[in-house]
């Protein structure tokens, strides 16, 4: 049986997530891959889809990410039942907000689809994904609030295993349905949204499975109306900001799918493509800060306030080697990587053509993600909120139109702004971290020394206030 300390360590944590983001994205390019032999519109609808999704999915994710960070820090500082409470609420909460989600996305999907610039012609296609996969956002809602719960127990195993399940499921069905294989019709995109929803419903039902006996005692159905104004309150705290984090890049990001929509369906077939191999590239980095966040939340909910600050470096470090030797590969297998997903050798070039800056704004996006991920863990969301509206906007959103739009430079002039916002982040949570604000915070209350003026000795109250 594993100790809490091996429990909670760094490569135990990391490589079931390493494993499963491994191949899920793997997966998911064979997705893409079924997608692209439907069409190129298919492969465009589908990724200005799943920005959208992505938009929407902020609601609840803003409770599953501050719940997640929050389980983490109570199991620390060995308050279990605070944990269990706020597991149990985030599901609940998260649940209601899907189900009110799947209704929107159902009926309003032409308009959605039509409010970004979507070319006409494929408002029928986009029609199609759109409200079928959006009526189980309900689906989404809870499956990655009950991985997220589940992992900040330190069990990233049954998640890994459960993904990697539902994944391989919506793969066969992809084919079954694309191709009208294995006895069933052939119902091209429409097969494609079907069975992403059929694997997720077998993915919330296992993790519901998993979820009731992941704390020390048992939830019953009973306990499913369970809430505690103190403890939601902690998880608004941490979770507004990370919220409001979440919603800039996705609003921003959508707002350069905008962009790219106004240069054609070949623009957008192109950066879809191209999200898949930077996937691919950054999985092995992105594994790591998720780990090393809940590797921190841990050490810091048990006051272990110097290991915390060691862990972020040691989790940064590890994920920059890392993406730095993939961001080579990418280089090496590219052209015949995208290959795989189009012959048209329109999308091909213009893919091609912002291979070299993908590959350098990987290294950002670590950096920014290694100790952005280290400050969220502690609870200095608001910071990383304040930078994000900032460099989203006035440089990621701004800066594509400028160089994208106005300039000319199309998909090259957007990646050269979403560099500079990586870099321009980066920079900045890594001298948030190192002047260690909030550590210093915990440290002066385990010794019932506020450094703000208050004295409050009492070390379980530490990691209670510290996003205030």
């Amino acid at each position: 049986m594993k100790t809490e300390k091996n429990k909670f360590s760094l490569w135990f944590l990391a490589w079931p997530i390493f494993v499963e983001l491994l191949l899920q994205l793997l997966l998911g390019a064979v997705d893409t891959l079924m997608v692209s032999r439907v069409s190129d519109d298919a492969v465009a609808v589908v990724g200005l889809a799943n920005q959208i999704f992505q938009a929407v999915m902020i609601l609840f994710m803003t409770v599953a990410s501050g719940a997640g960070i929050l389980i983490a820090q109570k199991i620390g500082a060995k308050q279990q039942e605070s944990a269990r409470t706020v597991g149990i609420m985030a599901v609940t909460i998260s649940g209601g907000i899907g189900a009110i989600l799947s209704v929107i996305l159902y009926v309003e999907a032409i308009p959605l689809a039509r409010l970004f610039q979507l070319e006409e012609r494929l408002i029928p296609l986009a029609h199609t994904y759109i409200s079928i996969v959006g009526s189980g956002m309900v689906l989404t809602a809870l499956t990655a609030t009950l991985s997220t719960a589940i992992r900040n127990t330190g069990n990233t195993k049954g998640p890994m295993i459960i993904a990697i399940g539902m994944n391989v499921i919506h793969v066969v069905l992809n084919y079954a349905w694309i191709n009208g294989a294995l006895g069933f019709p052939q119902l091209g995109l429409t097969g494609v949204a079907i069975s992403t929803l059929v694997s997720r419903l077998l993915a919330t039902c296992l993790l519901l499975y998993m979820f009731v006996s992941i704390f020390e005692r048992r939830i019953r159905w009973r306990d499913l109306g369970v809430f505690n104004r103190k403890l939601f309150s902690e998880i608004i705290r941490i979770g507004w900001p990370l919220g409001v984090n979440m919603s800039s890049w996705v609003l921003s990001q959508l707002a350069i799918y905008s962009f790219l929509a106004t240069m054609g369906a070949a623009a957008l077939a192109a950066r879809t493509y191209m999200n898949t191999l930077e996937s691919i590239c950054f999985m092995l980095g992105y594994s790591i800060a998720l780990s090393a966040q809940i590797q921190i939340a841990h050490l810091f909910g048990s006051g272990q306030t110097q290991a915390a600050y060691k862990a972020g470096y040691r989790g940064t470090w590890i994920g920059l080697g890392l993406v730095g030797c993939n961001s080579i590969l990418l280089l090496i297998i590219g052209k015949s990587f995208l290959g795989f997903f189009s012959s048209d050798q329109a999308i091909i070039e213009l893919a091609l053509s912002c291979l070299v800056l993908t590959a350098i704004l990987q290294p950002g996006r670590m950096i920014n993600m290694g100790f952005g991920n280290a400050l969220n863990a502690i609870g200095d969301t608001r910071f990383n909120m304040v930078i994000s509206l900032i460099s989203m906007w006035g440089v990621a959103a701004g800066l594509s139109y400028v160089l994208g739009l106005h300039y000319g430079w199309g998909l090259a002039g957007i990646y050269v702004a979403m560099m500079c916002d990586e870099y321009l982040r980066g920079i900045l949570v890594a001298i948030r971290w190192r002047r260690k604000k909030y550590l210093r915070l915990a440290e002066g209350r385990t010794k019932g020394i506020d450094p703000l003026g208050a004295n409050e000795g009492n070390i379980q109250n530490a990691h209670s206030v510290h996003s205030a």
